[in-house]
Parts: structure tokens; C-alpha cells; sequence
């Protein structure tokens, strides 16, 4: 490796660099990954070897990228690639916090996984292990490739290695059906991405991003990248509509795998639209933020309702990772607007909002797809309906799976709450953009905001409530078995970040600071009065302690407990709850996740498509069915999908099988190419 131009050094090392020691550490995946294929057949080599050493590599990249936050930003040119076009690598503190994220995030899913993958999966325990690590390793390098052809390359090799995970249980044809959907997606979003790097090259045909930085671009033209990249991001993401592919590739993924994409792989969507808007950009419109906050908070109340409608545990997770994706964007939207009008406190209080939120959710989603795939190995059951009383019987992996429902149902002193809350005071100055109608609409935002995040904790109810509570619905689920012990220690690590993130807010945010201010974002500060308490302007009012709720809570349970046992000299009668006037009370007894939806899809029946199947007082046989369809597939992807099959007939006479004929096309493309380059 030789130094960059931009940031030189006299002599790098792996010892003085972090950009190489986190390039390393990025090629210690990639080996690992490849050691599977020594004993491809060997489950205990994988899952007690490979798997561990990659939590521990994990571990180490979070605490490399964190160390270097506060660092300037470090470039390298790397000796590989093609010929005249080496690969450019680049770590600054945009590319560190993401990093960490994937670090962290990745180390507890790695220890999950070496006690989690069992034989007769469909791949074969070696191949599983080289496409997981080849995963993590191509999106550490999207995070820190500095041109557009690395960027791209690690883009792809994301895609392709996550598509095999997704399809690990290969022969059964819904599963195929997933992966093509989502392997499509994810093609035409990377071809928008494409497209936004060539125009923000500028017309100077360098690709290298130091290149796009210092290119002069006009506003129509910044506006089409932009538009270009937040349609390529957005599918990565799932932005409404091009979400359908979560829904589908989610369920059909392991649980670890289902994990890995949503925790982290959305988050490099979110760093990519991070990246083009403020870095490569660099000024961005205010009328851009509109409509990624449009965007956003659709996408938001979308997931949201979706997910408190569904009966599949991880369909469910998929929608609710819907929701947060569209809070990701809606803050990044209105950190924009505010950036655009010169109001930097509160778009760097929305930036930071923004990051926290992505740290959050890679913990919290992560836990719960754990947990999820906890009880699928003890039950074989993913149908909430078949569920329920599982916390007698797997109590590590309930309690600990209600630590990141609480998170994302954003409670305090939790870390889902401290990200929610910080967006909010974020859009409580709203009214404060000079520009008229623009701060008319924002509170309607904040108002959107706040209807997602109670949504929120409603579904995570009805989750938790539903898997753990009550009694079981299926005798089999008697024979249910707890998480193993390599398994709590993944599911406690993830805990132990969302209780970490929600207890430190004073310790995380300063050092995410670095973001907007290495950006040139203008106001690169956070007033924090103390170590305790977090105050996001100074001068307002508004502060949060978790660490005095979380005193304050203890204190009233304590007193509770001391009032009991003392005040009523422990005169505690044990008896049979309330049966309502019913007597032998059973599981069927019980809510259903069908009746805990119920009220949100009658309240936004707008947004289903509704199939019922109602029997009659004469049916011998009676049934009744409810089917839940999302409407924009009928309504916007089979006839897309009719459009493009028709146009794919009507050009399939090109295709004569005659390599004459292909040599003609090829040299009537090359002429074309000439005479639009010359």
C-alpha cells in the first residue's frame, strides 16, 4: 500500500494506521471465511472455530474505528486492482461510526452463530461459513472504498454473498422465489448508484470520490445524482416502495443472516446516502430534505402498521425494520432542510439523531432476530399463533429478547429511546426554518414521528406478548429447550449494547461530533452540561438523565417491594387469575396476534389489501380467513412486471444463437460508444 494525496504519510504500517489495520482486519474475514472451505463438511470446525475468531475480529474493528473517530482522515492506494485503476481506501470518522457498528453488532451475531447452525441446513457448514464472512468483510469496504469502482465491486460482492445466505436452504422453491426478488432489487438499485457516480464525476471521467469532491457540478445535474442515489439506497434500504423485498428475504434467511442484513447491511444504505449527500455533494439542497423526509416518514408509518398486522414472528421484524429505516430517513431528511436553510445546531442535532439511531437499531433488531431464531431452533415455529408461555421454558432467551423489544419500542433509559427523543427536539424547532410553508409541514412530521413510535411499542407488545406470555398453544411447545450457552453469550452482548447505548448518551454522542465537524457541516458541537445529564441546546431547557430514571425506577420498585413485604407483613395470597365468568380457561382462550392486529387494520384499512373468508350459519364445515396483502404489489409490481415481460418478447428475436450475429452487435456498440465519446 502507498499513501493517498490528499492526507499523506511518510511511512504506514499496520501499527500506525488505522485505515490499515482495519483493511486487515477486513482481510482476517476474508481468510477465515476461505479456512471453511479446508473442512467444508465439519460442523464443529466452523461453528466452534471459524465463527468465534470472527466475533473476535469484529470486536477488534469496533475498537480500531472507535480509537480513530477523533482522527483526521486517512487515505490509501491500494496495490491491487485493475491495471491504471488501483482501489482508493479512506477512513474518516463518517466511515469509523459505521464501522463500529458493524464491528460491534457483528461480534454478537458471529458468538450467536457458532452455537446456532445445525447440519441438514441446504449448504454445507464451510461454504455457509465463507459466504458469511465474505459478507461482513465486502461491507466493511463499502464503508471505507474511496472510488466508485471499489465501491461498487464491495457493492456487488454484498449483494452476491448475502443472496446465497438468504437462499441457504436452497431447495425449497419459496425460498428461490425470495432470493431472486431480493437479488433483483438490490441489481436495479445498484444500477441507480452507478449512474449517480457517473454523474457525479462532473464530466472529468476520474471516479475516485477526492475526484467527485472537487468536481463542479450544476444543480440540475447535483439534483439527478442525488434523485439517482436515493432510489439506489432506497432499495437497499426498503424505502416505500421499494420495500418487498424484506418482507420475503428476511423469513426465508437464518436468523443470524436475517440479523446481519437488517442490523447492519441497511445501515451501509444509510451511510451510502450519508456519504453522496454531504460528502460528495457537499451543499446540499433544502428542498432535497423534503423529500427524503416524505420518504422517510411513509416508509415509517408504513412498516409500522404492517407490522402490527402480521402473523409470521419474522415478517413481523421485517416490517418493524421498515419502520426504523424510515425514522433513518426522515432524520437525515430534516437534518438536510436544516443544513439547507443555515440553521446548523439543529441539522447537527438531527445528523447526530441519525447515527445514534443506526448504533441503536443494529443492537436492538439484531437481538431480536437472535432471539426469533431462539425459538424457531426450540419450537420449530415461526406462526405466532402457535406460540405462546414460552418464558417458563426459555427464560434466557425471553428475557433477554425483551430487552430489545423495550429498546425499540423506544422506553426509557433504554437506547431507542434516546435516538427518538433527540429526532423530536430536533423537529421542535421547526418553526423556526424561514421559509413559510416548510415550517407549516415539519410539525405534521413530528406529529407522523410520534404515531410511529407509539405503533411501535404496540407491536412489541403484541411480539413479546404473544411468544412469551400466556400459556403455550401447542402442546409440542412443552418440549421446548432454552438457548445454549454460546448462544446467550451472543444474545447478552447485544443486550448489553442496548443498555450500554441507552445508559451513556454523554459518552457516545461527543464522540459521533466528529461526523458533521470533519463534514464542514458548520456547528460541531453538543451541549452537554454534564457527564450525567444530556442537553441537546443550550439554550433551552429540554435535557434527559437516563442514569436518574433509571435510579428513579429502581427505587420505586424497591419501595413497592419494601410496602409488601413490610407494611402488609408479607399477607400474600397466591390465587387462580380472574377467568371472566368462564370456567376452565385454556390456550384458545387466550388473544391471538389476528385479534391484537385487529384494531390497526380496521383503523388503516386503507393500506391493506384485504381477502376475507366468512362462513354462513349452514356451513357443515366452518372457516373463516383473513388474508393480508401489502397493495402496492398488486397494484405496482405485477403489472411492472407484465410491462417489462412484454418488452422482453418483443426483443427476444435478437437472440438467434448466431455468434455472427453477436459479433455484429458488439461492433455496432463499440461505434455507437466512439461517436458519443468523441
Amino acid at each position: 500500500m502507498q499513501s493517498g494525496t490528499r492526507f499523506p504519510k511518510a511511512v504506514i504500517s499496520p501499527t500506525d494506521s488505522p485505515l490499515a489495520t482495519c483493511l486487515a482486519l477486513l482481510a482476517a474475514w476474508g481468510i477465515i471465511g476461505l479456512a471453511g472451505m479446508l473442512r467444508p463438511a465439519s460442523l464443529v470446525f466452523a461453528g466452534r472455530t471459524l465463527f468465534p475468531l470472527g466475533a473476535v475480529v469484529g470486536a477488534a474493528l469496533a475498537v480500531v474505528a472507535a480509537m480513530s473517530l477523533d482522527s483526521a482522515p486517512e487515505q490509501l492506494v491500494l496495490l491491487i486492482g485493475l491495471p491504471d485503476l488501483p482501489l482508493h481506501a479512506r477512513l474518516d470518522a463518517l466511515s469509523g461510526v459505521f464501522l463500529v457498528l458493524l464491528g460491534a453488532a457483528s461480534a454478537g451475531i458471529s458468538i450467536f452463530s457458532a452455537g446456532y447452525f445445525r447440519r441438514g441446513q441446504g449448504t454445507l457448514p464451510g461454504l455457509l461459513c465463507l459466504q458469511y464472512h465474505f459478507f461482513l468483510a465486502s461491507m466493511g469496504f463499502v464503508l471505507l472504498a474511496d472510488d466508485a469502482y471499489g465501491f461498487m465491486l464491495a457493492w456487488e460482492t454484498m449483494a452476491l454473498s448475502s443472496y446465497f445466505l438468504v437462499t441457504t436452504q436452497h431447495r425449497i422453491p419459496e425460498i428461490r422465489s425470495a432470493g431472486f426478488l431480493y437479488l433483483l432489487i438490490a441489481h436495479v438499485g445498484a444500477i441507480a448508484i452507478l449512474l449517480a457516480f457517473g454523474v457525479l464525476q462532473g464530466g472529468t471521467w476520474q471516479f475516485t470520490f477526492d475526484a467527485m469532491r472537487s468536481a463542479t457540478i450544476e444543480p440540475a445535474w447535483a439534483s439527478a445524482a442525488f434523485l439517482l442515489a436515493l432510489f439506489g439506497f432506497g432499495a437497499k434500504a426498503g424505502l416505500v416502495p421499494l420495500h418487498v423485498w424484506l418482507p420475503e428475504a428476511h423469513p426465508a434467511a437464518p436468523s443470524p443472516v436475517s440479523a446481519l442484513m437488517s442490523g447492519v447491511m441497511l445501515k451501509t444504505a444509510v451511510y451510502g446516502m450519508l456519504r453522496v449527500t454531504f460528502d460528495l455533494l457537499g451543499d446540499p439542497l433544502w428542498w432535497w430534505g423534503l423529500i427524503l423526509l416524505a420518504a422517510g416518514l411513509l416508509t415509517a408509518l408504513y412498516g409500522v402498521v404492517f407490522a402490527a398486522v402480521q402473523t409470521d414472528m419474522k415478517r413481523l421484524l421485517a416490517y418493524s425494520s421498515i419502520e426504523n429505516i424510515g425514522i433513518l430517513f426522515a432524520g437525515l431528511g430534516l437534518a438536510i432542510v436544516y443544513f439547507g436553510v443555515d440553521m446548523p445546531v439543529p441539522g447537527t442535532i438531527a445528523l447526530l439523531a441519525v447515527l445514534y439511531h443506526a448504533l441503536n437499531h443494529a443492537f436492538m433488531k439484531s437481538l431480536l432476530f437472535l432471539g426469533t431464531g431462539a425459538v424457531l431452533h426450540a419450537t420449530g415455529e415461526r406462526n405466532l399463533g402457535r406460540l405462546g408461555g414460552l418464558i417458563h421454558r426459555m427464560p434466557w432467551t425471553a428475557w433477554l429478547t425483551l430487552v430489545g423489544a423495550l429498546a425499540i419500542a423506544g422506553l426509557p433509559p433504554l437506547n431507542g429511546f434516546v435516538s427518538e427523543w433527540l429526532l423530536l427536539q430536533a423537529f421542535l424547532l421547526a418553526h423556526q426554518v424561514p421559509k413559510t410553508f416548510v415550517n407549516m409541514l415539519l410539525p405534521l412530521g413530528a406529529a407522523v414521528l410520534v404515531l410511529a413510535a407509539a405503533l411501535a411499542a404496540y407491536v412489541m407488545v403484541k411480539f413479546f406478548g404473544i411468544i412469551f406470555l400466556g400459556q403455550a398453544r401447542e402442546k409440542s411447545l412443552e418440549q421446548a429447550h432454552d438457548a445454549g450457552i454460546i448462544e446467550r453469550v451472543g444474545l447478552s452482548w447485544l443486550a448489553a449494547g442496548c443498555l450500554a447505548l441507552g445508559l451513556m448518551p454523554t459518552v457516545v454522542l461527543p464522540a459521533l461530533v466528529a461526523v458533521p465537524r470533519q463534514l464542514g457541516l458548520g456547528a460541531g458541537t453538543l451541549a452537554t452540561s454534564s457527564w450525567w445529564r444530556l442537553v441537546p441546546f443550550p439554550d433551552r431547557t429540554a435535557s434527559y438523565s437516563p442514569l436518574v430514571f433509571l435510579l428513579a425506577v429502581a427505587a420505586v420498585v424497591a419501595l413497592t417491594v419494601i410496602a409488601v413485604r413490610y407494611f402488609y407483613h408479607q399477607r400474600v395470597r397466591r390465587a387462580d387469575p380472574w377467568d371472566c365468568g368462564y370456567v376452565r380457561l385454556d390456550a384458545r382462550m387466550q388473544d391471538t396476534a389476528e385479534g391484537f392486529g385487529q384494531p390497526i387494520r380496521r383503523i388503516f384499512q386503507p393500506f391493506f389489501t384485504i381477502e376475507r373468508e366468512v362462513p354462513t350459519p349452514f356451513d357443515a364445515a366452518p372457516r373463516y380467513r383473513v388474508t393480508i396483502a401489502d397493495p402496492l404489489w398488486g397494484r405496482l409490481y405485477l403489472p411492472l412486471g407484465r410491462i417489462v415481460q412484454r418488452g422482453a418478447d418483443a426483443i427476444a428475436w435478437m437472440q438467434q444463437g448466431r455468434i455472427s450475429a453477436y459479433l455484429l452487435y458488439s461492433f455496432v456498440t463499440l461505434l455507437t460508444l466512439l461517436a458519443l465519446m468523441l
